[in-house]
């Protein structure tokens, strides 16, 4: 196993000169140095053959004692020194100082067909941004973030990877919903994989405390490796990155929405500076459409992070993101245009999302209309959203009074289509029919398109939840089955179809495929 390191982010930024693993207020530095804890008895649960080859890592590599050893954190790379990396951040909306790498462990950068590649370890010991906690990740964490990474990929979101899930043989306690009933669960380590694991905090920590010289430093470091062609640092460079950054996180948000995928804590340190979904904790998808479902315990009372509302936290955290970056450009006004900017993008961006999820490839000024009275009636009774948007692709406009028939599927409860709903359903149909019909596309043609941007599958909370009972007990072949189903989520993949059905009522609140917490 070689590889070609490229370990820019510790050679040109500023280190912590404390070496002792210890719990401290890190200043006038991006990182501290830390090594992985031992594990007393690592396995190998599963490898991304695609991330692999991405890293011009073999199949055989990954089978290999050196491969287990560096990516459960028993052994460091040669010429490598890990490190963890600085940062604070909003959490729910309120600053809560210096957080960090609290369990991820950066192993090294390295370098493949021109691109770099920053490998990181989650769940493999305490840093000096731990806190009270202990580093360590359980499976059920790590299997869920493992497939949703890659998952999330295949969907054609912008996503940080995940390289390899390991069981590492340690008992970890949990409280898993915060309530007092911790219990010893597996441990588990995840190696992901990003260009860069760089967040919002990164930069609001060092303006946090007024440290405008590291601040500077870590922005002219990003603009060079991440965001090279908008030239040399200089006022006009600062604002054209802040507008890209914008720009990359509503096109994430936009591809959340699309496929109804909440993440459940998008605090400004879960924030990407790449516009990479990052750090998947309480994640869920929408299974019924409820626009104020938020998978997260934490949120369960004020539903900051509700599927609803992502597009105005994101623009929230930019705003927290402009003022960290306000003492380098000394002007509010240019800054405040990209933030008007992104409300008029999103609004745009959003209604062509939507066009797209129902088939619609002219412009009608009465397209919006159409859209909102289908999202008030996805409403009306549970109705599952992915289910829903696949099966309308075989809409006929010739006959909408027999769609809710065809749909019938997506509902949970069919007994709860009330005359009125039912009403209110088929009168959308007929306007929905007639819409499409001032369209130049074939209904062949029209259910290609829809189905390349209504997926089949996801990963649904309860999928997950099955892998990992599985997994508990030593069997891996579910993980493997869903890591394989959702490498093409858009395709019919027949052999899988029991995989494209509605969440089971054992499972409407179960924990683990309802509500998670944050240690989920």
């Amino acid at each position: 196993m070689k590889f070609t390191l490229n370990n820019r982010f510790t050679k040109q930024l500023p280190a912590d000169p404390i070496l002792e693993n210890t719990r401290r207020q890190v200043t006038n530095a991006c990182f501290s140095y830390v090594t992985p804890k031992q594990t007393a008895n690592p396995e190998m649960v599963h490898v991304s053959h695609d991330m692999l080859q991405t890293l011009g890592l073999t199949k055989e590599d990954s089978t290999t004692k050196e491969f287990l050893n560096v990516f459960t954190g028993n052994s460091i790379l040669p010429n490598t020194k890990p490190y963890a990396m600085c940062y604070g951040g909003h959490q729910f909306g309120n600053w809560a100082g210096q957080l960090g790498d609290g369990r991820a462990i950066n192993l090294a950068e390295v370098e493949h067909n021109n691109k770099t590649w920053a490998l990181q370890l989650k769940g493999a010991g305490e840093t000096p941004y731990s806190r009270t906690a202990d580093g360590l990740a359980v499976l059920r964490s790590s299997v869920r973030e493992y497939l949703c990474s890659e998952a999330m990929y295949h969907l054609g979101i912008p996503t940080t990877r995940a390289l390899s899930l390991a069981l590492t043989g340690d008992q970890v306690l949990r409280d898993m919903l915060y309530n007092g009933n911790a219990a010893y669960e597996k441990g588990a380590v995840v190696s992901r994989v990003a260009p860069s694991f760089l967040r919002f905090g990164n930069f609001q920590l060092l303006a946090a405390r007024e440290d405008i010289t590291t601040l500077t430093t870590l922005v002219d470091y990003t603009i060079k490796n991440h965001f090279a062609h908008l030239g040399n640092p200089s006022k006009e460079t600062y604002i054209a990155f802040f507008k890209e950054v914008a720009e990359k996180t509503l096109e994430m948000i936009v591809h959340w929405q699309r496929v109804g995928f909440v993440h459940g804590v998008m605090n400004t340190d879960n924030m990407s500076i790449l516009g990479l979904t990052i750090d998947y904790g309480p994640y869920g998808w929408l299974e019924d459409y409820d626009v104020d479902w938020t998978p997260n315990t934490t949120d369960a009372e004020n539903r900051r992070y509700r599927y609803s509302n992502q597009p105005n936290v994101g623009l929230w955290n930019l705003f927290q993101l402009a003022n960290a970056l306000f003492p380098l450009v000394n002007e509010a006004a240019p800054l405040e245009a990209i933030l008007d900017t992104y409300k008029l993008e999103y609004d745009a961006s959003s209604l062509k999302m939507m066009r797209s999820k129902i088939g619609l490839y002219d412009e009608f000024d009465t397209d919006f209309t159409l859209i909102q009275e289908l999202e008030a009636n996805l409403q009306l009774v549970e109705t599952d959203m992915t289910i829903f948007y696949r099966t309308l692709a075989n809409f006929n406009v010739n006959a909408p009074n027999e769609a809710l028939k065809l749909l019938e599927d997506a509902f949970y409860n069919l007994g709860a289509l009330t005359n009125d709903i039912k009403s209110k359903w088929n009168k959308w149909f007929a306007a929905y029919a007639s819409r499409l019909k001032l369209e130049n596309t074939s209904a062949e043609k029209r259910k290609q398109q829809m189905n390349l941007v209504n997926p089949k599958y996801v990963l649904r909370n309860y999928m997950s939840q099955l892998a990992i009972d599985a997994a508990d007990n030593g069997d891996y072949t579910l993980i493997n089955e869903l890591y394989t189903l959702l490498k093409q989520p858009y395709s019919e993949q027949q052999k899988y179809n029991k995989w494209f059905a509605k969440r089971p009522e054992w499972a409407k609140h179960k924990v683990g495929c309802s509500m998670l917490s944050c240690s989920s």
